[in-house]
């Protein structure tokens, strides 16, 4: 029997406690011994709970315990996870995180000193939630070269936008509901709404598909506050729906991939556009499989544990031979003003709040207009003398 300890006592780390209690011999089988939670380090008081013995207030006693093997991290953000984090792999336990920021700006870094200290750093819940997406994409498709990855990442905003087409009702009202149904934060959205915690997300995809780190801050994102019921509307008639997608596609230069996260247009049917509500998406296209994609619920306090959990278990099982294929490397940031836009060419739909429309543009009523064929920076040329309401890719992938 060895112990676990987990690093904070929130929605997720409640979470991974329960499915441990509940799962424990099915894990055991998984891990090749038995897994026992030994410690939950949170600084707020739980003594009241009748497992009050497990709780400590830092991590200095689960550092201390030769039976600690695995540490799980789901407090979230920077501070103090990372240092947290890396002190555990420094010790010579393995690591498993939910944690969607310190994989996305430290991952490179950190997979590096667990591979150095003979454990291994796993994150299978930092991107798909419940959903596998990590471990397909670097074992199950590791005899493929993967050209490209799409994806619908955030639940929170899928949600949105489906209220919207079903409802018809425009961004304050669908952000109000997911509010109200725990699926936006109330005090500030905006890492959902503005696309943050999707880049995130594809910046880990797009780190592991291209072998080398990719940092959020070089990831262009825009959200969904700009999509109206009115551009709902137009993209139904056009066979159409429009979602928030992360896209990394390597093309024929994989020095210059295209990463990014905006609202776009994506065809009808297809596995992103048939995906609703809170579920998510992710689409790879390989070489030689052709495209797989992987759906299921991105969030969710067991779905999310039930991920971390697993992880834990082929920690246990696997150690640092898991990285043979789950790595990428350390690199520095783009320089300042870059960024991995692509300039790839595509048809767009614009829909103005006042100025001429573009030469060429096809109209398609109510100030809305398909430009066809264009680069990004071309578009962005052609509407200089537009009053610009919003624009959006029309997804071919």
């Amino acid at each position: 029997m060895v112990k676990l300890a987990i690093l904070g006592f929130g929605t997720v780390g409640s979470g991974v406690l329960e499915v441990v209690r509940t799962h424990g011999p099915a894990l055991a089988r998984r891990a090749g011994t038995g897994l026992e939670v030994g410690y939950v380090c949170d600084i707020r008081d739980f003594s009241a709970r009748p497992d009050a013995h497990l709780f400590v207030n830092n991590i200095d006693p689960i550092l201390q315990d030769p039976d600690v093997r695995v540490v799980v991290e789901t407090i979230g953000g920077l501070d103090p996870a990372y240092f947290y984090v890396k002190s555990a792999l420094e010790s010579g336990r393995h690591v498993v995180t939910s944690n969607k920021e310190l994989v996305a700006e430290r991952g490179a870094e950190l997979l590096a000193v667990a591979r150095a200290h003979g454990v291994c750093f796993l994150f299978e819940a930092s991107v798909g939630g419940g959903t596998p997406v990590i471990k397909p994409m670097h074992e199950c498709l590791s005899a493929n070269v993967i050209q490209g990855v799409w994806g619908v990442v955030n639940g929170t905003t899928n949600f949105m936008l489906t209220e919207m087409e079903r409802r018809g009702v425009g961004f304050d009202a669908a952000l109000k509901t997911a509010q109200a149904l725990g699926y936006a934060e109330t005090r500030d959205p905006s890492a959902d709404v503005d696309g943050i915690d999707a880049q995130r997300k594809v910046a880990i995809l797009a780190s592991l598909m291209l072998g080398r780190h990719i940092y959020p801050a070089d990831v262009p994102a825009r959200g969904i506050r700009d999509v109206t019921p009115a551009d709902l509307a137009a993209a139904r008639k056009m066979g159409r729906a429009v979602k928030l997608v992360a896209r990394a596609v390597c093309g024929e230069d994989p020095l210059h991939p295209a990463v990014e996260v905006a609202p776009m247009l994506v065809p009808r049917p297809g596995p992103l556009a048939d995906v609703d509500g809170v579920y998510n998406a992710v689409m790879m296209r390989c070489d030689m499989l052709g495209d797989v994609c992987f759906t299921g619920q991105g969030a969710g306090r067991l779905p999310t544990a039930s991920a971390v959990a697993a992880d834990a278990a082929d920690a246990l099982r696997q150690g640092t031979a898991v990285h043979d294929t789950l790595w990428w490397a350390e690199a520095l940031p783009l320089p300042a003003g870059g960024s991995w836009a692509g300039q790839d060419a595509a048809d767009w739909y614009v829909r103005l709040a006042g100025g001429p429309a573009p030469a060429g543009a096809q109209a398609l009523g109510d100030g809305a207009f398909l430009v066809r064929n264009q680069t990004e920076q071309d578009l962005r040329r052609a509407l200089a003398g537009c009053t610009v309401a919003n624009w959006m890719r029309l997804l071919t992938e």
